[in-house]
């Protein structure tokens, strides 16, 4: 995948987001890639760009694993005569994101893990096989 960045030029591309005066137009993690812009012209340009570097090395862009997401109104995307798909929110590194920015949602999820951490820690200190030392270790390590 780092080939086919490079390749497509996404480095010296002027398309992205500002963060911290950077300039950053994608996120990749294993076979996932994020690619983002500030308008919609910009972001098919991005995405013409990595298809047509992928094509070059033998790989396909699957329409039906690509979505496309705004903060704004968006037409209908289509390549090669299929309709990309557009959402309104989606998992990102474990976080849900949403085309308004609300982060409600995560907050209260984060907090109901939290809440339920203390009885599955108190299940595992009840337990008779779970090594006491072991315990005195984990707990000393979460407070730090």
């Amino acid at each position: 995948m780092e080939y086919i960045m490079r390749n497509a030029g996404l480095e010296e591309a002027q398309a992205g987001i500002k963060i911290a005066r950077r300039n950053i137009n994608n996120l990749r993690y294993a076979d996932d890639t994020t690619l983002m812009a500030e308008s919609e012209e910009e972001l098919k340009s991005l995405l013409m760009k990595v298809k047509v570097e992928s094509e070059k090395v033998g790989l396909k862009l699957n329409i039906q694993k690509t979505r496309i997401m705004a903060s704004g109104p968006i037409t209908s995307w289509e390549i090669d005569g299929e309709t990309v798909e557009t959402v309104s929110d989606f998992i990102f590194w474990g976080s849900k994101i949403t085309t308004d920015g609300d982060c409600s949602h995560e907050i209260k999820r984060h907090v109901s893990k939290v809440k339920r951490q203390p009885s599955e820690w108190e299940k595992i200190i009840a337990n008779e096989a779970t090594d006491k030392q072991l315990i005195s270790k984990i707990y000393k390590q979460l407070l730090q």
